[in-house]
């Protein structure tokens, strides 16, 4: 199959052509190789003669860099590698039909180089724990719901290849969000109003037991529509087979959007009119807004006045979500429900810089308006710092709780994908509240079925990590991992501290190798013994004048590898801590990613890792504290995580 599959992978010849003819003839072969040899020479002395001068610069730029012979190896430069290969050319996928960018677009200004991996590091990179299909391209989550005992989850599905494209809806369905079987495509693209794509959309399961599916379909002149299909069988837990209504296309692009703004229906919500309003994400010019419709049976719509909500300079809204969330109680909330002890978030994907956002209001069901806690904020609130993105909620019945889900896509080249021949995975499922203690943010933390997956467990208590020092964990295995971790720092530290770093960012910062007072501190994933390969996660504190501190947690990606065709970046922002909270974080380590959950999940960051080295029995992981004055006391417990089952579905 990977033969098979459209590749922008062009290899460089072999060497330059050999010319023949009569300039050949007139230069004596002797002659021309004593010229070769002379200039080759000459290239060899003239790169020694640079190596040796920017060797002592850098050694001498070295030691003003880092004065602490015992700070941490984090502060030397990345690694880089000198690897005969080949350039790798990124090509746009999906802006051309009408949807966000697909492939990953950090190569397309660089002369970035393509590893040569091999099938060992390829292999080590499939996850153990986290959804994906067996093989091929797959992205945004589709119509996730609770029916008759079974978790049915749809995705965004390329059956012909590992990059975007061709989409139809993968299904498969579990017990307990960890567990899946993978069950026969749910809808393909075989109408003309979805003949470009069955593109994304949501699940409402009526009170009366019936389920409707509201979806995007690309038609046969690239025109976004909304679609309605509905299971075949309502008596079939599993709900193999759907069924695409006769009459579809339901929705048309409006008046005054673009035929190619208009997509990703929500879950509907029943409001006291005795009628189901849904939106849907689109744009004028560059104000990204949301739209609302409404129906009484799904097959009849009228657009409502006015917009949910928008924001000038956002560009194209997609995926948008809308749901309530309590003030009060602890458990989540069916999509219908409003009332005083309620806020609703709004969400969404934006398309200029594939990241997901949201705000929390309040919804008055007979206005049909939303109004912002925070006008300020207008979009603003991440839902997480790093590749997670095309979410999309549900209400689990069962278990009285909002699960959301999110598509990580992959941060490598498009050539080591098809090589590996599978793009993309689903994050853990994440149970999502309202923070009662801020009011201000949601807390997202991973559904508690994903516990039963720790096997054998490790405590460390109140380790001591002085100020530039690194600490190995002694652990079985560091690919598969659960880790909860709690930092204090040293309380004399805080108190003499003066003014420290209060512009900082992650994002703009130099990762784990900056230096300050009072951070960064915290661990090292997937790190090789000699840490020539390493991804800090850790906080950094700010203090202003005024004597307040600012946490930030970040991810440096900027030495996770030596290859030299991903992402190397740096992830994170600001976590609100509150007084007397310790800092505390969780991480789920499952071979090429990494999620992190930072106090109680107030801030979350995913990241794809692709180490050369880390990797099987050669990954590490240690303590760090880079901060040149505050000492850290830490206390850990890791799990061992297995594996869940993720198999074909085979009828008895």
């Amino acid at each position: 199959m990977e033969d098979t599959l459209p590749c922008s992978y062009s290899p460089l010849p072999n060497g330059p052509p050999t010319i023949e003819g009569p300039l050949d003839k007139r230069r004596p072969r002797k002659k021309a190789t004593l010229i070769i040899f002379s200039g080759l020479l000459l290239l060899l002395l003239l790169a020694l003669f640079v190596a040796i001068t920017v060797g002592d610069y850098r050694n001498s730029h070295n030691v003003h860099e880092n004065e602490n012979d015992e700070a941490l190896l984090a502060t030397s430069e990345p690694s880089s590698v000198s690897i005969p290969s080949e350039p790798v050319h990124s090509v746009s996928r999906g802006v051309s039909a009408g949807v966000s960018e697909k492939s990953n677009r950090v190569f397309a200004d660089h002369n970035a180089i393509s590893y040569p991996w091999n099938n060992s590091m390829l292999s080590w990179q499939r996850t153990s724990f986290h959804f994906q299909p067996e093989k091929n391209w797959m992205n945004d989550p589709n119509g996730p719901m609770f029916y008759k005992g079974w978790y049915h989850f749809f995705y965004q599905y390329n059956p012909n290849g590992a990059v975007w494209g061709d989409i139809v809806w993968g299904h498969a369905v579990s017990t307990d969000l960890i567990h899946w079987l993978h069950l026969p495509l749910a809808m393909v693209a075989d109408q003309w109003y979805d003949i470009n794509g069955v593109w994304t959309g949501s699940a409402t399961v009526l009170p009366n037991g019936e389920v409707v599916m509201l979806y995007t379909g690309s038609t046969n002149e690239s025109v976004q529509v909304q679609n309605l299909a509905y299971p075949a069988n309502l008596s079939d837990p599993l709900l193999i087979d759907w069924v695409k209504y006769s009459d579809n296309p339901v929705l048309l692009p409006p008046p005054g959007i673009n035929k190619n703004d208009f997509r990703d229906p929500t879950t509907a919500w029943y409001t006291s009119d005795g009628k189901w309003k849904f939106a849907i994400g689109s744009r004028v010019n560059t104000t990204g807004i949301t739209l609302v419709y409404h129906t009484k049976d799904f097959k009849s719509y009228e657009r409502l006045d006015g917009l949910l909500h928008s924001v000038p300079d956002t560009g194209m809204w997609e995926c948008v979500d809308f749901y309530p969330v309590s003030k009060t109680a602890g458990k989540g909330l069916d999509t219908s429900v409003t009332g005083p002890g309620v806020k609703h978030v709004m969400k969404t994907s934006l398309d200029n810089d594939r990241q997901d956002y949201y705000a929390l209001g309040i919804y008055d069901e007979k206005t049909d308006t939303w109004v912002p806690d925070n006008p300020n904020i207008g979009i603003g609130i991440r839902y997480d710092y790093g590749i997670f993105y095309a979410s999309k909620t549900f209400y689990d019945e069962q278990k009285e709780r909002r699960v959301l889900w999110g598509w990580i896509g992959e941060s490598d080249s498009e050539f080591a994908d098809m090589k590996k021949g599978w793009a993309s995975v689903q994050g853990i499922p994440r149970t999502v509240l309202l923070d009662t203690k801020t009011g201000s943010n949601l807390l997202q933390w991973p559904v508690e079925e994903v516990d039963s997956l720790r096997l054998s467990g490790k405590e460390f208590d109140k380790v001591e990590v002085k100020a530039g020092s690194v600490v190995p964990l002694d652990i079985v295995s560091a690919t598969q991992l659960d880790i909860v971790a709690e930092f204090e720092l040293d309380k004399e530290a805080l108190e003499r501290t003066a003014q420290s770093n209060v512009e900082f960012s992650c994002g703009n910062s130099r990762g784990a190798a900056q230096r300050g007072a009072l951070g960064p501190f915290g661990l090292l994933v997937l790190a090789d013994e000699s840490l020539s390969e390493q991804t800090p996660v850790y906080f950094y504190i700010a203090k202003g004048t005024d004597g307040n501190l600012t946490t930030f947690f970040c991810v440096d990606q900027s030495r996770s590898s030596e290859a030299t065709d991903v992402n190397k970046q740096i992830h994170g922002g600001y976590v609100p801590v509150l007084k007397d909270e310790k800092l505390s974080v969780r991480l789920l380590v499952d071979h090429s990613i990494v999620e992190s959950f930072v106090q109680g999940g107030r801030t979350c960051i995913t990241s794809r890792i692709y180490p050369t080295k880390a990797i099987y029995g050669a990954a590490r992981l240690f303590l760090f504290n880079n901060a040149t004055e505050a000492t850290v006391t830490t206390s850990l417990k890791i799990w061992q995580m297995n594996s869940a089952f993720i198999h074909p579905f085979r009828a008895k």
